[in-house]
């Protein structure tokens, strides 16, 4: 009797491990298939990138970008007669009149002050409050 539920505890132990095994197998399978997915999707993603590259050196061609700019830009060559000396500079650059029109600038120099500062830390110019609770000092207890 007790060799029969060996013998049944053996072939259960048998089917568990087979099960077991089975699962590893299907996992490993599974793990594959996504390997070779991964691998093909960087393959794809380094072609693209290889055509990004490519139309990048044929957009960044020196040639290509002075025919575009003869073509679209009205540009004459410089005259020797452009250029000045150092001499004839202005002692200060203008001021620009376009300041005064910046509608952002004038709202941002418009602003009114903060009526009262919050947190820890004084407004400038203002002396820090005393605490109108100050902590008493702890006293040590007596000694027994």
């Amino acid at each position: 009797m007790i060799l029969r539920v060996l013998n049944f505890i053996v072939i259960g132990a048998l089917v568990l491990a087979a099960a077991y095994v089975y699962r590893i197998k299907f996992d490993s399978t599974v793990q594959a298939e996504r390997l070779a997915k991964l691998r093909s999707e960087v393959r794809r993603e380094r072609d693209e990138i290889a055509a990004l590259r490519a139309e990048w050196g044929q957009l960044d061609n020196p040639d290509r970008i002075e025919a575009l700019a003869k073509r679209y830009l009205q540009l004459k060559p410089v005259a020797p007669t452009q250029f000045d000396s150092l001499d004839h500079l202005p002692e200060q650059p203008p001021q620009p009149a376009a300041a005064a029109a910046d509608p952002i600038g004038g709202m941002i120099g418009n602003l009114p002050e903060p009526a009262a500062v919050t947190g820890s830390i004084p407004a400038p110019g203002t002396a820090p409050a005393d605490d109108p609770s100050p902590v008493p000092p702890v006293s040590e207890a007596p000694k027994p």
